[in-house]
């Protein structure tokens, strides 16, 4: 990697390279680093907090032992609900929020360096907004289809394919209550017609 990509905020260059060259063992195939913010205190720290962004997680990297040894929090971009920043008289802090609610944070970064942590995290973050909403989708597809979802088995179906297969929305045994939300779910989310939840739920209350 060249070090000079990531010190375009004015980064403490010895801060970089030193993690550089641990992060390199961590990488998996096909991650890159995309950017590095280093903390920079009003006191003199020689060992000062960093946070990596790759294409597929946030890393949280705080030196210990007078830097000898380095502490990793790694978070996947698929599993952070929202990232934020504080700006304040001395720097400014970023918060990072899991989708189970756990949060990380980082203070005394540079504002200009927590502003492209936060701008490249609202980008990763709206596509893995949209990555969410098409599983959950795709998960209300398989339940009306009668297929059983768990979290191994990955939902491949594509709209067109659920719409041409004309799987069945509803089950003879199955309770009438129940199948009426699935049915109001579905509209809700857009997978079937107004019309189509009329002609369902009328079907659904003649049996009862």
């Amino acid at each position: 990697m060249n070090l000079k990509n990531f010190l375009n905020e004015e980064q403490d260059p010895q801060a970089v390279e030193k993690l550089l060259g641990r992060i390199n063992s961590l990488l998996t195939s096909q991650e890159v680093v995309e950017y590095i913010a280093v903390q920079k205190k009003p006191v003199i720290n020689l060992s000062p907090d960093c946070i990596a962004l790759t294409n597929r997680r946030i890393i949280f990297c705080r030196p210990k032992n007078f830097g000898l040894s380095m502490d990793f929090q790694d978070y996947s971009w698929v599993d952070i609900a929202d990232c934020h920043i504080k700006e304040g008289i001395v720097g400014a802090t970023f918060i990072m929020r899991t989708t189970n609610s756990f949060t990380n944070m980082m203070d005394y970064l540079p504002k200009n360096q927590a502003r492209k942590l936060y701008q490249f995290a609202q980008e990763v973050e709206e596509r893995m907004r949209g990555l969410r909403r098409e599983k959950n989708l795709e998960t209300l597809r398989a339940s009306a289809g009668g297929v059983t979802v768990n979290n191994t088995t990955p939902i491949i179906a594509q709209p067109q394919q659920f719409q041409e297969e004309k799987r069945p929305l509803l089950i003879e045994n199955e309770d009438p209550f129940a199948l009426l939300q699935k049915l109001k779910d579905l509209k809700e989310n857009g997978i079937i017609s107004p019309e189509e939840f009329e002609t369902k739920k009328n079907e659904v209350l003649s049996r009862v």
